[in-house]
């Protein structure tokens, strides 16, 4: 069975629509790693820092999916700035991730950030609102917005098939909802991954 790291994992809306695939996924947030638990009970749940954990255990998986922290990259933030926010220092651990897995990492990889309000400092795949940066190339695909349903908690449920109003969670269960990729997306691009179309690579 094919070994997927998946970091940052939050509830796992990549996760969601994933089949045959031995996934361990690392969270920082206890709370919110739980609720993935829940969902995903088959799953190895490590509650820690992606960041280190990736650089530990790189070599032990097939297919990794990193969705780092986006918002010292986004541009709601920058814009932000007329709003009285302070400048920030954008997050340079997208690009470690980026760089290690490029040149050390031997399976298919896909690292997933917002569009940021700079240019990319390594070239990236874009798909719908995201970038992705991979080793293999992702096809075009359709999405959702969410622009008209961010605001109802109902909506985002039923949108991302997860059901989080009775979870016991810190924070706004919209934003846990809005920060979570889209099922098919996630699929989709596992779908276009190596592991996937060289299924015998990794058969052991």
């Amino acid at each position: 069975m094919k070994k997927v790291l998946n970091l940052y994992a939050g509830i796992g809306g990549n996760r969601k629509l994933w089949k045959d695939v031995d996934v361990t996924a690392v969270e920082l947030n206890p709370k919110i790693a739980a609720i993935y638990q829940d969902f995903f009970p088959q799953d190895k749940v490590v509650v820690g820092d992606a960041h280190a954990y990736l650089l530990e255990h790189y070599k032990e998986y097939d297919f990794i999916w990193s969705s780092p922290p986006c918002p010292s990259h986004s541009r709601s933030r920058f814009w932000g700035m007329n709003r009285g926010y302070k400048p920030i220092y954008p997050d340079m651990q997208l690009y470690e991730e980026i760089l290690l897995l490029k040149h050390y990492y031997k399976g298919d990889y896909c690292v997933e950030n917002v569009i940021g309000y700079y240019k990319p400092l390594i070239v990236p795949q874009k798909l719908n609102r995201h970038y992705y940066w991979a080793n293999f190339t992702i096809s075009q695909m359709d999405s959702g917005s969410l622009s008209e349903i961010q605001n109802s908690l109902e909506k985002l449920e039923n949108y991302f098939g997860f059901k989080i109003r009775d979870k016991k969670i810190d924070g706004d269960k919209r934003v846990i909802l809005r920060n979570c990729v889209e099922p098919e997306l996630g699929l989709h691009i596992l779908n276009e991954s190596k592991i996937n179309r060289c299924p015998e690579l990794f058969n052991n």
